[in-house]
């Protein structure tokens, strides 16, 4: 009882301490006169990231992107603890994880501040930041919103 006290409190003050939503980086866009897509520059690492809307993306997509990386996106306030069990059983039964732990808003959290980690403590330094910025984010955004920003 004591322990689900702590951790109800700890995820009040979670929520509480939610920092603004950052807007996460886009491709610059070069359009014609309509509006169409002539061409876009890659962000300065390289990577290519162009903005969606959900309703502009076909939901048998959004709905197959939900059924393989996070199937219980809808239950849970951002982290998804039966995922994270299974990840860790993983760990320990095979020495690695097969199938991952994190949610689409993790990784929405993981797009909107990257970290350049190396080695296993400042991995797990990392993954615990994202269940943190996760758990914001659901309090802040609706999961379309979240959705959105996975786009």
């Amino acid at each position: 009882m004591l322990m689900a006290g702590g951790l109800y409190a700890w995820l009040a003050g979670v929520r509480a301490a939610a920092p603004p939503v950052p807007n996460i980086a886009t491709s610059v866009e070069v359009l014609d006169r309509d509006g169409r897509l002539l061409r876009p520059f890659a962000l300065a690492d390289g990577r290519w990231r162009l903005k969606a809307e959900l309703s502009d993306v076909d939901r048998r997509y959004v709905d197959m992107l939900v059924a393989y990386e996070d199937k219980r996106f809808f239950q849970h306030g951002g982290v998804d603890p039966l995922a994270l069990v299974r990840a860790a059983g993983q760990l320990l039964t095979h020495g690695r994880i097969l199938s991952g732990g994190s949610t689409l808003t993790m990784q929405v959290a993981r797009l909107m501040e990257p970290r350049g980690e190396r080695g296993l403590a400042a991995k797990w330094k990392a993954k615990w930041h994202e269940m943190r910025r996760a758990i914001q984010l659901e309090s802040q955004l609706t999961k379309r919103e979240i959705l959105g920003l996975y786009l």
